[in-house]
C-alpha cells in the first residue's frame, strides 16, 4: 500500500525536529569562546579568538581560526585588522564580503564610540580623549586625510569633518572652504587635523603655511583656531604645544 502524502511530510518534518546528535568540535570552540566573552570579559581574549568571533557572524559553517590567524599574520593585530581596507582584507583567504561588512562593522563601531566620548563636552578639557578618537580615526591610514573639527562658543563639537584626502604625502587643503564651513555651522573655533602615513607626525613646511592661512582667514571672521594636530602611527604632535600656531 503507498504511503498517504501527508505521512511523508510528517516524518520529514519529524526527522528535522530530531536532536541531531552532540555538537561538533567547531561548535563547541565557538560556545566556548562565547561564554568566556561572556563570564570574563573581552579581556579574557586574544586577538585571534576576537577575529574569530566576528567572523562566526558572516561564516557561520566554516572553522574560522586558520583565517583569523591569517589576518593577523597579513595586519599585525586586531585593530590593524578591522581598520584594514576591504580590498586587502580580500586579499586573504577565506574573506568574502560577508567577512569584510562584519570586520566594518566592528570598525565602524569603534569609531562611533570613541566619536562619542567626545561628543558634547568641551574638547579642550578632554584632550586625551580627543587624542585617542583622532587617533583611531586617522593612524591606521594610508593616505593623508585634512580633518576640521567645529566647535562652539564652549569649545564642544559641533562636527568632525573629512574635508580632503589626497596622497601619501600631500593634501591640498583650501582655507576659504574650511572658514565657509565653519560659518554655515556657526562655528567659533576649529582644530585642524590631517595624517602622516609615514608614522613621524613632524611637520612640514607646507603644513605650516597652511596653518598660517587658515589662521588669517578664520580670524578675518572672528573664528579662532586653536590647535593643528598631525596623527601618525602611535605618536601625534600638537603645533599650539611646539608653539607653530604664532601669535595669538
Amino acid at each position: 500500500m503507498a504511503k498517504h502524502p501527508k505521512a511523508g511530510l510528517a516524518e520529514q518534518a519529524s526527522l528535522l525536529e530530531a536532536p541531531q546528535g552532540p555538537p561538533s568540535a567547531n561548535e563547541g570552540h565557538r560556545d566556548r569562546l562565547r561564554l568566556r566573552l561572556a563570564n570574563a570579559g573581552p579581556d579574557a581574549l586574544a586577538d585571534y579568538e576576537l577575529l574569530e568571533l566576528v567572523l562566526f557572524l558572516a561564516i557561520p559553517r566554516k572553522d574560522t581560526k586558520p583565517i583569523s590567524r591569517a589576518l593577523l599574520a597579513r595586519f599585525g593585530s586586531f585593530a590593524n585588522t578591522i581598520a584594514a581596507p576591504p580590498n586587502d582584507l580580500l586579499g586573504v583567504d577565506g574573506i568574502g564580503d560577508a567577512a569584510v561588512a562584519a570586520l566594518k562593522t566592528v570598525h565602524a563601531a569603534a569609531l562611533r564610540l570613541a566619536r562619542a566620548e567626545v561628543k558634547d563636552m568641551p574638547v579642550l578639557a578632554n584632550w586625551d580623549r580627543l587624542i585617542d578618537y583622532l587617533t583611531a580615526v586617522l593612524a591606521r591610514e594610508k593616505i593623508e586625510q585634512f580633518r576640521v573639527l567645529f566647535l562652539d562658543a564652549k569649545n564642544r563639537l559641533i562636527a568632525d569633518e573629512a574635508q580632503a584626502r589626497g596622497t601619501v604625502n600631500h593634501t591640498p587643503v583650501y582655507p576659504r572652504e574650511v572658514v565657509k564651513r565653519a560659518l554655515e555651522l556657526q562655528s567659533t573655533a576649529l582644530i585642524l587635523v590631517h595624517n602622516h602615513p609615514s608614522g613621524d607626525p613632524t611637520p612640514s613646511r607646507e603644513d605650516v603655511a597652511m596653518t598660517q592661512e587658515v589662521k588669517r582667514a578664520a580670524a578675518a571672521l572672528s573664528i579662532v583656531l586653536h590647535d593643528h594636530v598631525i596623527v601618525g602611527n602611535g605618536r601625534w604632535l600638537s603645533f599650539r604645544r611646539e608653539g607653530l600656531l604664532g601669535p595669538s
